[in-house]
């Protein structure tokens, strides 16, 4: 398989999970500004989307969207219990989950990576991101994640989303649980070993 990834990117969250599963796969940087990748490919040809992630499957075939690759990676090694199984209600849980960061979360950050858009703005956003984060903070005082003890896809999506915070002035100690939460989440070997590989990938430009 192959993960195309850009450092820092939303792409993180199936990276944690593949190094999670012990999976094989390359890692393939993308450059979003020029489409290209770092083998010298066009990554529009490889997703026309234009965006990471895309999980390149060794018989050709390609995935796009970060809750749907995760969830497929984890159906690969069903033992390292990263998704409950496919019908079942802890599923669809699961999926509530995905959803919900990917639209309340994700998608709220979205804005304030844009340099065009006015200080008022950013300051509405961040006030619903902070809403949201609210509305986490609960079930994180009550488990160490999300849907329970068990290190689940939705975390390392969470754990990614969250790190962007730090971009913005967002204080995560104004929610101790999520707070926690990270501190937990970025111990863990295989999220320690994503994040070091992608910051080299950084630096290396």
């Amino acid at each position: 398989m192959k993960l195309y990834f850009s450092p820092g990117a939303c792409s993180l969250s199936p990276h944690i999970v593949l190094r999670e599963l012990g999976l094989p796969f390359e890692a393939i940087k993308v450059d979003l500004a020029t489409k290209q990748t770092a083998d010298g490919a066009d990554f529009k040809a490889i997703n026309p989307k234009g965006y990471v992630p895309a999980l390149q499957l060794d018989d050709g075939r390609v995935l796009t969207e970060g809750p749907a690759i995760v969830q497929y990676l984890a159906d690969q090694a069903p033992a390292k219990q990263l998704a409950p199984a496919n019908g079942s209600w802890e599923r669809y849980r699961l999926q509530e989950w995905l959803n919900f960061i990917s639209t309340e979360i994700h998608k709220q950050f979205s804005p304030l990576f844009n340099a065009a858009i006015p200080d008022a703005v950013k300051d509405l956003q961040k006030a619903k991101l902070a809403q949201r984060f609210g509305e986490i903070a609960p079930a994180l005082e009550k488990h160490d994640y999300l849907t329970g003890s068990q290190f689940s896809v939705a975390d390392a999506y969470l754990f990614t989303v969250l790190g962007w915070s730090k971009y913005f002035q967002i204080d995560l100690n104004q929610w101790p649980s999520i707070a926690r939460f990270v501190d937990r989440v970025a111990a863990r070997p295989a999220v320690a070993e994503a994040l070091d590989v992608e910051a080299k990938a950084k630096k290396i430009g």
